[in-house]
């Protein structure tokens, strides 16, 4: 496995000359553009990796999957479901076109920067200490890392430059898709975006959202099978941006890619799969992860169509 795996990796090294670093947030600006790795975590409890699978990079996007569990969970899919909606944009990840110019004023999905900004808003919390932790403690639960972090520098670099997602929630607030406050919501977000990850980490959700939403580790069932599966098809239909049907196609798994170079992969009822390539193709993922995970995809048969 680990050989495939690394012949894998060799054969897509020479993509990533082709992709870039983001710029838009300064502070990503700054990883190690030529790192490729790879990590698996099955259910039977093999776990293999290979490459630069402990380079640690920030979880960013991948993260809205999480919360969107963690919100369905509090609120309910009717609630949750009533503000966002489910269906695929075809448009930027940070695009805020459609708010404005389809009604109801919502936007399409919680994979894209608008949902997930809309979607953390609702995490229940009697004070913003107690929702970030919240989500931290549901991380580190589901990756069994009681380490992982909040990298500071990220966090003020996507604070900073914040200016479109500030924008997005302002104007979200006064349609009423976001009830609470305005700051507080978008400062969660970009402290969920900004936790620190390997491979390893997003491996293991992968292996979480494989396994419905039970945790291998202990066996309990710790967010609704139902609400697992809704994530996954997210993942299918939105997860890698406005690339997601050219790759539902060409690799048949759920992902879902963030511009740290990240790529979270589930083959269902088998393993979790945690990819990482900073450098990012012009629709913000990782230009060699994603043909990684497609010969991946391939030689082991795990396309779900």
């Amino acid at each position: 496995m680990q050989d495939k795996m690394r012949k894998i990796l060799d054969k897509n090294r020479e993509k990533i000359q082709y992709g870039n670093l983001p710029t838009y947030i300064p502070e990503l600006n700054k990883a190690k553009k030529d790192a490729l790795g790879i990590y698996i975590s099955m259910l039977d409890g093999t776990e293999v990796g290979a490459g630069d699978y402990e380079y640690k990079f920030t979880i960013q996007s991948i993260s809205k999957v999480i919360t969107l569990l963690i919100a369905l969970e509090d609120r309910g899919p009717e609630y949750v479901f009533g503000k966002v909606g489910m269906e695929p944009t075809g448009d930027a990840f940070n695009s805020m076109m459609k708010l404005e110019i389809v009604r109801p004023s919502k936007p399409f999905n919680p994979m894209i920067n608008a949902g997930a900004i809309a979607v953390t808003s609702m995490i229940k919390g009697n004070t913003q200490a107690e929702r970030i932790k919240r989500i931290m403690d549901f991380f580190k639960l589901v990756t069994q890392n009681p380490d992982l972090r909040i990298n500071e520098s990220v966090y003020m670099s996507e604070k900073q430059t914040g200016d479109r997602n500030r924008a997005m929630a302002y104007f979200m607030k006064d349609v009423g898709i976001i009830e609470t406050d305005v700051e507080e919501s978008l400062d969660l977000y970009f402290k969920q975006c900004s936790i620190e990850v390997t491979c390893k980490d997003i491996a293991r959700i992968g292996l979480f959202l494989s396994n419905d939403g039970k945790l291998q580790s202990t066996g309990e069932q710790l967010i609704s099978p139902t609400y697992s599966r809704m994530a996954k098809a997210f993942m299918v239909t939105c997860g890698m941006y406005n690339a997601s049907g050219e790759f539902a196609i060409n690799v048949g798994i759920p992902a879902k890619s963030g511009v740290g170079g990240g790529i979270m992969a589930v083959a269902p009822g088998k393993m979790g799969i945690g990819v990482l390539g900073p450098s990012l193709d012009e629709k913000g993922n990782s230009i060699a992860g994603r043909e990684v995970l497609k010969d991946f995809s391939d030689e082991f048969n795990l396309s779900i169509f």
